[in-house]
């Protein structure tokens, strides 16, 4: 079996990237060539060439006289990636449609089987992973890659918020992976594309509202 191996700037950027998702720099966070450089034991040329790309996807931000951030994300920002996210993942999976086989169809709903089953002794984290993995079993079939590149765009921006949406909200996952259900549902029953763009873009948009309703009660 060959070995894989990363040129410099790709080790760079999985690095820092990683260590962004997981927390490990989290928002606000200043990123400093030369230490990263140091830690991963390459000159500063490839960190560079690592944080541009990693804020042409959104993840890291340049301030003048501060130099590359973490991208602090609050309430406003997850909202707006939401809706972003609604429309371009919604055309997206509508896209993707006709292109699903038997066998995409049958690993989501396997994963989506998986996503019950943590529901058992609930782990937010676990049941986030599984749940990007759902989605891009189908939305990785669409053609159109400009839009593609907007959907994993939304999907990084909102890895940038450490703690699970679904901690935040429970209750929203169960009815998440029902929904889930009903779209594999709607892809194999080949449906339209409005009906199968509308209930992925509602889909998307219900754990928006339902974010929007608690920390609207709770918020002062």
């Amino acid at each position: 079996m060959s070995t894989v191996v990363l040129n410099k700037a790709e080790r760079a950027y999985v690095a820092i990237k990683d260590n962004i998702t997981d927390g490990t720099y989290g928002p606000g966070y200043r990123l400093v060539l030369g230490q990263i450089a140091k830690e991963l034991d390459v000159s500063v040329v490839p960190v560079r060439e690592a944080i541009r790309r990693l804020e042409a996807e959104g993840l890291v931000t340049f301030t003048a006289n501060v130099g590359a951030q973490v991208v602090a994300t609050d309430a406003r920002e997850y909202q707006y990636t939401m809706e972003t996210l609604s429309l371009v993942e919604g055309w997206a999976t509508a896209a993707a449609a006709p292109h699903i086989s038997a066998s995409d169809i049958a690993l989501a709903r396997k994963i989506n089987a998986e996503m019950r089953e943590c529901l058992e002794h609930f782990d937010p984290k676990r049941f986030t992973e599984l749940n990007h993995e759902f989605h891009a079993v189908i939305f990785e079939h669409c053609s159109n890659l400009h839009i593609l590149d907007l959907v994993h765009r939304g999907w990084n921006r909102l890895a940038t918020i450490r703690e699970s949406t679904f901690s935040y909200v429970p209750g929203r996952a169960l009815r998440s992976v029902e929904e889930h259900d009903a779209l594999m549902d709607l892809i194999e029953s080949k449906a339209s594309a409005q009906e199968i763009e509308t209930a992925a873009r509602h889909h998307r948009l219900a754990t928006l509202n339902e974010y929007l309703a608690i920390r609207n009660n709770t918020t002062p």
